[in-house]
């Protein structure tokens, strides 16, 4: 017979919510008023079942009513007394303030940042870089406002889309907005509120002059890409030293006029030899190397990675609720439970796959297994059933 020494008290999502304390969902809800008209359905009990519907891949209210329904026995391992019907559950999707699980995100992703900062090990090319970029979920303009002209048959597509700003040493979000997919993305940059010394990357959507020249009276640093029809002025060519990487093709000064303001910023020319391709960037440090001004903008990739992480382990195609609300809070559960898994991941002290992680924890959300036990060793039975002395009998053995 198998004694297998991985099974626990709890089921597994029970030990993934442990790292939500309770006392953070309930101070959160007090402070916003969230719990204010609701007898039963508190706060914490949606969070519970938004993060279960999220976990478990549920596509429907009703199938989050009725997974939880024939797991009725089990719920008290999430603090939850009842089961919560559909129309309970739609409601509150609709009522309560998506602001209240942006604050609860906050939290944590304040508990567990230095956590995830330490553990990461990657080399930046600058200290405190931050990186920018959006992702936008398709919608029907029902919901939020699309971009561009209307179709001339069918109907509009629109969307939400999602601000994002992460720390390069965390790989986390650390400042998340929201706007319909019409809204423009260089209005973001109002509110990332930097701090003096700090840099800042983003692709050439994000182009606002005047946001820059305010960055560079601030003492804030930014990389990006030139846009293909900006006009210049060239006002000084650098030199280029022989330790800069041959890529390099030019370093100069150039102004740009915005009305009456002139900016004046550093354009970078690079050659990319494996793509066939040259990219322009421009900042307004001038202080370092050209090529490491290269090598800040490369760093970008690291949000692409994030989108498409959550994307891959957190469907965002169907929709629990119609609303903008509903819609935000379900982004919002997937940013939580992303950020939760990553810091379950590092805790493992094993090399696992995000995804199959994921998977791991998902097929097996209800059943009782030691989590870390599993994922320390997850071989470790059936490497001892393999191992065994061939004297010693087995359940099957004739």
């Amino acid at each position: 017979m198998n004694k297998s020494k991985n099974f626990s008290g709890q089921p597994i999502i029970s030990q993934v919510l442990k790292f939500i304390p309770s006392s953070l969902i309930n101070r959160t809800a007090q402070k916003q008023g969230s719990d204010r008209y609701y007898k039963r359905f508190k706060t914490y009990d949606h969070l519970v079942t938004m993060l279960f519907a999220t976990l478990s891949g549920s596509s429907s209210l009703r199938e989050v009513s009725s997974i939880m329904l024939a797991c009725e026995g089990k719920i008290n391992h999430l603090g939850l007394t009842r089961f919560p019907k559909r129309s309970t559950l739609s409601d509150a999707n609709k009522n309560r303030p998506s602001a209240v699980f942006a604050s609860i995100y906050q939290q944590l992703y304040g508990r567990y940042k230095h956590f995830l900062s330490d553990s990461y090990s990657r080399s930046l090319p600058v200290k405190d870089l931050k990186i920018v970029d959006s992702s936008t979920i398709s919608l029907f303009s029902d919901v939020l406002k699309g971009a561009g002209r209307n179709p001339i048959g069918g109907k509009k597509k629109g969307g939400i889309k999602m601000h994002t700003m992460i720390n390069a040493q965390e790989d986390v979000p650390c400042l998340v907005r929201f706007s319909s997919a019409a809204t423009h993305d260089h209005t973001f940059l109002k509110e990332l509120g930097l701090q003096k010394g700090s840099f800042v990357v983003f692709d050439k959507g994000y182009v606002d002059y005047m946001q820059y020249h305010n960055w560079t009276v601030e003492g804030v640093y930014f990389v990006t890409r030139q846009k293909d029809n900006a006009l210049y002025s060239s006002l000084e060519e650098f030199a280029l030293d022989e330790h800069i990487h041959s890529g390099v093709l030019k370093d100069e000064r150039i102004e740009i006029a915005k009305g009456k303001q002139v900016i004046y910023l550093r354009r970078v020319a690079f050659y990319h030899q494996q793509q066939n391709r040259v990219y322009e960037f421009i900042t307004n440090n001038f202080e370092l190397p050209a090529d490491k001004i290269t090598d800040i903008y490369k760093q970008r990739w690291q949000i692409e990675t994030l989108f498409k992480r959550l994307k891959q382990n957190f469907p965002l195609k169907y929709f629990l609720g119609d609303n903008q609300n509903a819609i935000e809070i379900q982004i919002w559960m997937s940013l939580i439970i992303q950020l939760i898994m990553l810091v379950i991941q590092r805790k493992a002290k094993r090399k696992w796959a995000f995804s199959n992680m994921m998977s791991v924890i998902r097929y097996h959300l209800m059943t009782y297994i030691d989590l870390f036990k599993f994922l320390k060793k997850p071989d470790g039975d059936w490497s001892e059933l393999n191992n065994r002395k061939k004297g010693q009998l087995t359940l099957f053995q004739t």
